[in-house]
């Protein structure tokens, strides 16, 4: 996938041409101040919203969710509430007009891989957050989908469910190889998923680092490389912070 973008709501600019490539089922992590447009990212490389100039293509095409693929995993589980886990698990694929029994046979088989094994006849209300995150998540990878987009999908469990899922994001890519492209805020999970970080700044966003992570899976977040790693992407943070605050007290002093 190739991305080159500028987009625009009215005069405020929001990319500032973007350009970036994602290989064949990369993990790539994307991360960048609060603000600087990367759920709108997420939207422009899922053809939901048009860039203002330039161009998102998939295999040499202009990506176009009626064409490609894509799938979307949201900050909020995205359950729906009068399906059961196995319904919610197989809506994509119905969505898709799939053979009824190629739908048993992926959302039986995706059930397994992320743990929900006896919850298929379970509501979202008889679910823990985590849990109804994992039914997103299985109804994401069970299209086969060529992109798979995540915002944030782990931003409102607790630490300890959100290691879990960390763990088993992984576990459902290093099964069904797919290109993820995650936002996160949290630089220690960017640094423990993904094959690369991309920094952003502020608006308007540019990339300001690309930054490969070249460290064995299972990745140990206490082990001197990996620290090193994630202090490099949070000083590349403060370093756009401190500039921002310079360029805000340079103006207020203009005026």
């Amino acid at each position: 996938m190739r991305a080159e973008i500028t987009h625009r709501y009215g005069d405020l600019l929001v990319h500032d041409g973007l350009r970036l490539a994602i290989r064949e089922n990369e993990f790539l992590c994307i991360c960048g101040p609060s603000g600087c447009g990367k759920t709108t990212l997420l939207d422009i490389f899922a053809g939901i919203v048009k860039p203002s100039a330039g161009e998102v293509l998939i295999d040499g095409e202009q990506a176009d969710p009626k064409r490609h693929n894509i799938s979307f995993v949201f900050q909020e589980a995205s359950t729906l509430p009068w399906l059961d886990v196995r319904a919610n698990i197989g809506t994509g694929l119905r969505i898709k007009k799939r053979p009824k029994a190629e739908i048993g046979r992926k959302v039986d088989d995706i059930i397994g891989v992320v743990g929900l094994r006896g919850f298929e006849s379970y509501y979202p209300h008889q679910l823990s957050g985590g849990m109804k995150q994992r039914v997103s998540i299985a109804r994401a990878f069970a299209t086969d989908a060529d992109l798979v987009l995540m915002d944030e999908p782990f931003v409102s469990l607790d630490q300890p469910t959100r290691e879990k899922m960390q763990r088993e994001v992984l576990s459902i890519w290093e099964h069904r190889r797919r290109t993820i492209v995650f936002v996160t805020h949290n630089l220690e999970e960017a640094v423990f998923l993904g094959d690369r970080v991309i920094m952003l700044s502020t608006k308007p966003a540019r990339i300001v680092a690309d930054i490969p992570v070249d460290l064995p899976r299972p990745r140990n977040p206490v082990s001197a490389d990996f620290t090193a790693l994630r202090a490099r992407c949070a000083n590349l943070l403060q370093e756009m912070h401190a500039d921002d605050a310079s360029q805000e007290s340079a103006s207020k002093h203009e005026a």
